[in-house]
C-alpha cells in the first residue's frame, strides 16, 4: 500500500511539472501574440493605416488631349474626335481567359486581338483597364451593354481617337499615331506612355513633334473595393493638352500639286520659299490613308501597302533617292567656275560623245551641240560640256560645292526617315568598293549620274540657294506652335534670307541663273515650251520663271540599244528614265523654288516640266505681296 501511494505521488509531481511547462509556453506565446498585436495596432498603426488607405484609394493617370495640327491658313490637318471603346479589367489576370472568350463571342475579336487582350489583362496592375476595341459602332456598344451581367469588369468608355481630314493628301507630312512600343519608350520617362489608351506619333509631324503634341497627363483618385473594382470617384485633376502646331504647308496648293501629279504612278513635288525656307507644298504619291492606322490597320491592309511597287509608305520627297541627272549640272558649272577650271567665256566642243579608252560617253543630242560656253551648255543641257567641265574641276571641288548646296547630308527639316542621298567622293568609293576614283566616275558625276543620288527635297534646297543669291537657307515645316489657351500666330514676313552666305562668286551665280532662265525663256532651251501656260498663252512678266530639266537613267543604255533606237515607251515601267525638273520664280525677284520628280516619267521637259511650271505659277499667284499689289492697282483705277 505504501509503495502504491509513493508511485501516485511521483505521477502527480510529473503531471504538475508538465502542466507548469505547458502553461509557461502558453504564457510566452500569448505574450508574444499580445506584443505583436500591440506593435501592429498601436506602435505601427500609422503605417498600416496608410497602406490600407492606399489599397482603398487608387490614383490613375488620365491621358491628355493631343494637340491639333493646322496648315498655314488654319485649315485642320490632324484633329481629335470622340469614339466609344470597350474597356476591361481583370483581377490580376484571374478569370481573364473566360472573359476574353465571352468578348470574342460578342465582338468577334479574332486570334490576334484575343492574344493581345489576354496578354495585357495578365500584365495589368492595380486593376488598370485595358482596351478591348476602339471605335465601336452603336450596334457593338448595344451588344456589350446588353451582355454586361456576363462581362464582369467590362465597360464602355468615351475616349478620343486621331482623325486626319485630308487622308492620303497629307499622309507623308502628318504621319499617324499608334500604340506605344518599347522602342518609343527609349529615352522617355513619362508614366502616361504606359496607359493602354495612349497613342504615340509613328511618322511625319506626329513623330517629330511628339513631345509637344502629347501634353501632360491628368489624374483621377478613385475608391476601389477589395478586388480592385472602382466604387466611386473621389477627385479629378485634368491634365494639360498638347500644343497645337501651325505648319508652313498651304493645303490648297498641296491639293493643286497632288492633282497635277495624279496622272502619274509615282512621284514627288516640293515647293520652298527661298527666303524663309518654308515648305509650302510637299507631295509624295501615292500616299496612304492614315485613318486606317488610327482605327487599327488589318493584316491584309498592311500587307497590301508593303507589297505595292509604288511604295506608298515611303515619303519620296525626303526618303526617295534618285540620280539627279541634268538638274545637277548647275553644281558642276559652279564648281568649274569657282575653281577657275573654266571661265564664263570658255567654249567646250560637243561632237555627240567623248571617248575614254574604249568607252563612249554620249551626249543626249545625236551629232552634238557644237561649241558652247557654260550659259549655253546649261540652256541646251549639253552632256559633253559637263563631262569635260567635271574632268577639269575634279571630284573634290565638285563635292565641296555640292555640300554647300545641300547634297550628301540631312536637312534641318526634322521629319523622321529622311535620307542624306549619296554625294560620292574618292574616299567613299575606296571604302565602298575598294577601288580608286576613275575619270569615267567624274564624267558620270558631272551630269548627275553614276553613284550620285539625291532626294527631291535636296533638289529644292539647291534651287532655293541658287535663286536667293547663295544663302544657306534651311527647309522648315513648322510655322508656329502654341497651347490651346494661346493663339496660333505665324511669324512676321521676311524679305531677305536670315542665313549665312555660302560665299559663291555673285558673277558666277548670276551666270548659272541666266542659264536656267534660258532653259525656259529662249528657243535654245530644253524647256522653251514652258514659257507658255497650260493653255499655250505666254506667261505674263510677273509669272515668268527659270528652270532646269533632267532625265535620269535607271539602267545603262547599251550601244546595241542605241543602234536599234529602242524607245523609252517600249520598255517596262520600272526600266524607264526618271523625269526631273527644278525651277524658281518670279524671274526678276526669286521667291519660290520647286522640284519635281516623276518616277519612270521618261523625259524631264515633257513630263516633269509642265507639272513644275503649273505648280510654281500657282504658287506665285498665291503670293501675299502679289495679292496686295493687285488690290492697290484695282483701288487706283
Amino acid at each position: 500500500m505504501i509503495r502504491h501511494r509513493k508511485g501516485d505521488g511521483e505521477r502527480s509531481s510529473l503531471f504538475t511539472r508538465r502542466a507548469l511547462l505547458l502553461g509557461g509556453a502558453q504564457a510566452v506565446l500569448m505574450s508574444a501574440l499580445v506584443g505583436r498585436l500591440y506593435q501592429l495596432q498601436v506602435l505601427e498603426t500609422g503605417r498600416f493605416s496608410t497602406m490600407a488607405e492606399e489599397n482603398r484609394i487608387n490614383l490613375r493617370l488620365l491621358p491628355p488631349s493631343r494637340g491639333l495640327i493646322f496648315d498655314r491658313t488654319g485649315q485642320p490637318l490632324a484633329i481629335n474626335r470622340n469614339n466609344f471603346r470597350a474597356m476591361a479589367t481583370s483581377d490580376r489576370g484571374r478569370g481573364a481567359e473566360l472573359l476574353v472568350e465571352r468578348l470574342d463571342q460578342i465582338l468577334n475579336l479574332g486570334e490576334t486581338e484575343r492574344a493581345r487582350l489576354l496578354r495585357e489583362l495578365r500584365r495589368s496592375r492595380n486593376a488598370q483597364p485595358v482596351v478591348v476595341r476602339e471605335n465601336l459602332g452603336w450596334e457593338e456598344v448595344a451588344r456589350v451593354e446588353f451582355n454586361a451581367p456576363d462581362l464582369p469588369g467590362v465597360f464602355i468608355d468615351l475616349g478620343q481617337t486621331r482623325d486626319y481630314p485630308e487622308g492620303e493628301l497629307m499622309s507623308h507630312i502628318i504621319g499617324y499615331t499608334g500604340r506605344v512600343s518599347d522602342e518609343d519608350l527609349a529615352g522617355r520617362d513619362d508614366p502616361v506612355l504606359g496607359l493602354a489608351t495612349m497613342r504615340f506619333g509613328k511618322k511625319g509631324v506626329e513623330r517629330s513633334l511628339e513631345d509637344d503634341l502629347r501634353g501632360r497627363a491628368g489624374a483621377v483618385q478613385v475608391e476601389v473595393n477589395a478586388v480592385g473594382r472602382v466604387v466611386r470617384e473621389l477627385d479629378r485633376s485634368e491634365g494639360q493638352p498638347g500644343s497645337n502646331a501651325l505648319l508652313t504647308i498651304d493645303l490648297d496648293l498641296q491639293r493643286f500639286a497632288a492633282e497635277k501629279l495624279a496622272e502619274h504612278q509615282s512621284g514627288s513635288v516640293v515647293v520652298m520659299d527661298v527666303v524663309t525656307g518654308d515648305i509650302i507644298a510637299m507631295v509624295s504619291t501615292p500616299g496612304f490613308d492614315p485613318n486606317t492606322f488610327a482605327r487599327g490597320i488589318t493584316q491584309s491592309e498592311w500587307r497590301e501597302l508593303l507589297d505595292s511597287p509604288e511604295r506608298p509608305l515611303n515619303n519620296k520627297s525626303i526618303a526617295g533617292v534618285y540620280p539627279p541627272g541634268s538638274t545637277y549640272k548647275m553644281v558642276t558649272a559652279l564648281a568649274a567656275l569657282e575653281s577657275r577650271a573654266i571661265e564664263p567665256w570658255t567654249v567646250l566642243p560637243c561632237n555627240g560623245f567623248i571617248e575614254l579608252g574604249d568607252i563612249k560617253f554620249h551626249c543626249w543630242l545625236r551629232g552634238g551641240h557644237g561649241g558652247l560656253n557654260v550659259q549655253g551648255a546649261i540652256a541646251a543641257s549639253c552632256d559633253c560640256f559637263f563631262y569635260e567641265a567635271a574632268r577639269r574641276a575634279g571630284v573634290d571641288r565638285i563635292g565641296e560645292v555640292a555640300a554647300k548646296l545641300g547634297f550628301g547630308k540631312l536637312s534641318e527639316l526634322g521629319l523622321p526617315g529622311e535620307s542624306p542621298g549619296n554625294q560620292p567622293s574618292r574616299a567613299w568609293k575606296q571604302e565602298k568598293y575598294g577601288k580608286p576614283w576613275q575619270q569615267g566616275d567624274s564624267f558620270n558625276l558631272g551630269i548627275g549620274q553614276g553613284y550620285m543620288t539625291a532626294t527631291p527635297m535636296q533638289l529644292a534646297v539647291m534651287t532655293a540657294r541658287l535663286a536667293n543669291g547663295g544663302y544657306d537657307v534651311q527647309p522648315n515645316l513648322l510655322l508656329a506652335k502654341a497651347s490651346l489657351r494661346e493663339e496660333l500666330a505665324p511669324p512676321p514676313p521676311r524679305n531677305k534670307p536670315n542665313a549665312p552666305s555660302l560665299r559663291f562668286n555673285p558673277q558666277f551665280l548670276a551666270l548659272v541663273r541666266q542659264g536656267m532662265s534660258d532653259v525656259v525663256n529662249t528657243g535654245a532651251g530644253t524647256a522653251n515650251a514652258l514659257r507658255n501656260d497650260s493653255k499655250g498663252k505666254l506667261l505674263e512678266p510677273g509669272l515668268r520663271f527659270a528652270g532646269k530639266t533632267g532625265t535620269a537613267q535607271v539602267k545603262r543604255i547599251t550601244e546595241r540599244e542605241r543602234e536599234l533606237g529602242i524607245t523609252q515607251a517600249s520598255l517596262p515601267w520600272h526600266l524607264r528614265h526618271h523625269a526631273l525638273f527644278v525651277c524658281f520664280g518670279p524671274l526678276d525677284s526669286p521667291r519660290y523654288a520647286c522640284a519635281v520628280i516623276v518616277e519612270h516619267g521618261q523625259a524631264g521637259g515633257a513630263t516633269a516640266g509642265p507639272i513644275g511650271r503649273d505648280v510654281l505659277v500657282e504658287t506665285m499667284k498665291r503670293d501675299p505681296s502679289r495679292r496686295v499689289d493687285r488690290f492697290k492697282k484695282m483701288a487706283s483705277r
